[in-house]
């Protein structure tokens, strides 16, 4: 990674628009937030992709979207939502095709529960794998086709190697890490997982992906970045020994405060 890395921002269309000229002053990464919703997906997206297209007229960065992930989880285990699960995945790599994206995020299978009762069945994380296994295997070959990494983002993860473990084991180029600070700052503050700086370290050069918030260690609070508790220091400490170039999402419940997320790690030396 450069010295000083240059963050990018999670934002949906008309965010985009509203931060347009800050998206535009360095290649910053972007990640759309549109497509998500089964709504959408079902829908004619297409408009909104010409006008994400329009308004991106002379970005430099990469992009991506955050992919669909309410209501379900990678492992199903019951086949009709199996299916459900395929079929919302492979909308989201329709929606990257026609964008150009090339990441998708796809949230973990992992729990708290899982932590403690994985090694209390037999073959339990053998099967846990094999599930999504099951789940993702036509999305991780449409994203090979498409030149599109499936970045796998914590959510309850309490082991921060689980990941990993699981991006690995489908032997694709195009499955890879992703590492949410807040998510992981809330395992750490309530269910007694290890600090964010140890997740960055526990991905190594799998990670390609990063969604930047700062929280309480508590919630999932998506507060700008300087506001929660989060050792950023460490943080980009942990970021600069890495050679796979993850992309660094601000992802900020307030789009509004995307500026001074960056603003304030710029105060820090950290990014800009």
């Amino acid at each position: 990674m450069p010295t000083l890395p240059i963050l990018g921002a999670a934002l949906n269309v008309n965010s985009l628009e509203t931060h347009r000229k800050l998206m535009l002053d360095k290649p910053r990464d972007l990640e759309l937030q549109d497509f998500w919703p089964g709504e959408v997906l079902n829908g004619d997206w297409m408009p909104l992709v010409e006008r994400a297209r329009a308004l991106l007229d002379g970005h430099e960065g990469r992009l991506g979207i955050h992919g669909p992930f309410w209501g379900f989880t990678i492992d199903a285990v019951d086949v009709d939502v199996r299916e459900v699960v395929r079929k919302r995945l492979l909308q989201g790599l329709e929606v990257c095709e026609a964008l150009g994206a090339t990441h998708m995020v796809v949230h973990s299978p992992y729990s708290t529960w899982d932590h403690n009762n994985l090694d209390n069945y037999e073959n339990g994380r053998e099967r846990k794998i094999e599930l999504c296994h099951l789940t993702m295997g036509a999305a991780v070959k449409r994203a090979e086709d498409i030149g599109c990494e499936l970045v796998i983002e914590n959510i309850e993860d309490k082991d921060p190697h689980l990941r990993k473990i699981l991006a690995d084991s489908f032997g694709s180029p195009m499955v890879k890490v992703s590492i949410d600070t807040g998510h992981a700052h809330y395992a750490h503050g309530s269910t007694g997982a290890p600090p964010v700086d140890y997740y960055v370290k526990a991905a190594g050069n799998d990670l390609r992906h990063v969604h930047l918030q700062d929280a309480d260690g508590y919630a999932d609070r998506h507060w700008a970045l300087g506001e929660g508790t989060i050792n950023w220091h460490a943080v980009f400490a942990a970021l600069s020994k890495l050679e796979s170039d993850p992309r660094l999402i601000v992802e900020v419940r307030d789009h509004a405060d995307v500026p001074v997320s960056i603003k304030n790690m710029a105060a820090l030396g950290l990014a800009q």
